[in-house]
Formats: C-alpha cells, structure tokens, sequence
C-alpha cells in the first residue's frame, strides 16, 4: 500500500510539473552535492539559493543590521556591490519585480485589499501582472496569505502570518519581509501610494504586498537574475514536491475564500 501511495504521489507531481511553477537546481560554483540558484520556469527567472545572503556576505556594503535586514537604499547597495563583485560569475543580479497597477485600493487610509489587484493580500500572482514574490509565495510554494480573500482571518494558515512552506531554500526565514525593487508610481494622496522618495514595495510573510517608507524600514534583500544561468537542467525530481503543493494550495485558497 505505502508502495502504490508513494507511486501515486510521485505520478501527480510529475503531471503538475508540467502544468505548474518548478524550480530547478542550479550548480554554479562546481561543487557537487548543492544549488547555489534555483531556476523558476514560471517566471523565468533565477533566484538566489540563499534566501538572505546579507546575514553573512555584506559584500563590504554598511547599514546591513545582525538579521541581515536593511533600508531600500542600502539594498540597491548591496545588489550593487553584488554585481561588482561578479558573485558566482554574475554581474547582473537585481531584486525581485513587481507590476505596480496603481489606483487600486491601496490607499493612505487603507492599506487592506484581500482580493487581487497589487496591494493587500492574494495579490495578483500570474500571468503579466504578477509579482515576482508573489508568485513564489502563492503558487510556487503554496504559501497561504493571513487573510481570505473575503477579508476575513484564514482559518486554514496554521500559525500564520508567517512562510509555511520555504522549498529548497536556505535563510527564507518564516518571518522575513523582502523589498521589490520597485518605488511606488502614484500620488501618495491620491487613490495610490506614489512616486516619491519615500516609499518602495515589499512583501512579507502574512502574504501582503505593500508600500513602505525606504527610511527606517530594515527588510531583507533577495537577489534574482533574469534567465535561466544554466542551459543543461538538473533533473525535475529536484523539487517536484512545489508542484504537488502549489495543487493543494490552489483548492485550499478557494475553499479558504
């Protein structure tokens, strides 16, 4: 029985593969046994496997804090100082990416939307306007967010907010906040938050997806690179179980809403 379960198991992760976000190994450094990166085939894109390589490599960038969390200025820094440094012979890492609709409900006010567009919670996470950390958190990892999308407290994220599922990665800390690299593009008061010198977007851990003040805010900085930075793929099995779980999430966000 455990057998044909595990057979059956395996059968449906295969299949999802096809159809759902994968991430797959990526050696960079030539050391056998470990990822460095792991590929995206849904947004291609790359993401770094260290999830805050800030908390141990500051690439001689200052005002990273003890839990590797910095302002949005300092991030640029460090993705900078990244590149110069040609990390695991990259020059052209940059932060994650956002789709800034504007005009949406994110207001002053307000800062509570539970249902699409790109503030709030279970933002939009495909598609052309998707997130890239949404799309990570959401559907890659099946991540779900602390509120349903009728605005009430999901009952079914257990201990949230917080990463329910971090995948293959390291240091993706269950209560890590990350910046996108985007400022906001609105008048701050009007319908949106915007374009001034104050503001950038994260997301955090609950599932929201924000504004936030790039002074005195420490999040993390997570690097990514477009592309794929191998051509020959680690095979699928690698992280298949994403696939499996992106499934159940997709009936349990419905059932939750």
């Amino acid at each position: 029985m455990r057998i044909k379960t595990l057979v059956s198991v395996l059968a449906l992760c295969t299949v999802s593969a096809a159809a759902n976000a994968a991430l797959l190994g990526r050696d960079l450094n030539g050391s056998p046994g470990s990822f460095e990166a792991y590929y995206d085939t849904t947004l291609d894109i790359t993401w770094l496997a260290n999830a805050n390589l800030a908390l141990t490599t500051t690439f001689g960038v200052s005002g990273i804090n003890a839990l590797g969390r910095m302002e949005w200025d300092t991030a640029n820094a460090w993705i900078a100082a990244m590149n110069s440094a040609n990390y695991l012979g990259i020059s052209t890492w940059r932060q994650p990416e956002m789709y800034d609709i504007g005009n949406d409900g994110c207001t002053v006010n307000s800062l509570a939307s539970y249902n699409g567009g790109d503030c709030g919670y279970n933002v939009v996470s495909t598609g052309p306007q998707a997130a890239e950390m949404a799309s990570l958190f959401y559907d890659t990892l099946a991540n779900l967010a602390y509120y349903t999308t009728s605005g009430a407290v999901n009952p079914a994220c257990v201990g949230c907010p917080k990463w329910q599922n971090t995948g293959p990665f390291s240091n993706l800390g269950v209560s890590n906040f990350y910046w996108y690299g985007q400022e906001t593009t609105t008048d701050s008061f009007g319908d949106d938050y915007g374009p001034t010198a104050y503001y950038a977007w994260y997301f955090g851990p609950s599932g929201a997806q924000r504004p936030q003040d790039k002074e005195g805010s420490f999040y993390n900085a997570w690097a990514v690179v477009d592309g794929d930075v191998q051509v020959v793929p680690v095979p699928a099995a690698v992280w298949l179980f994403g696939s499996a779980m992106a499934l159940l999430a997709g009936v349990r966000r419905k059932t939750a809403a």
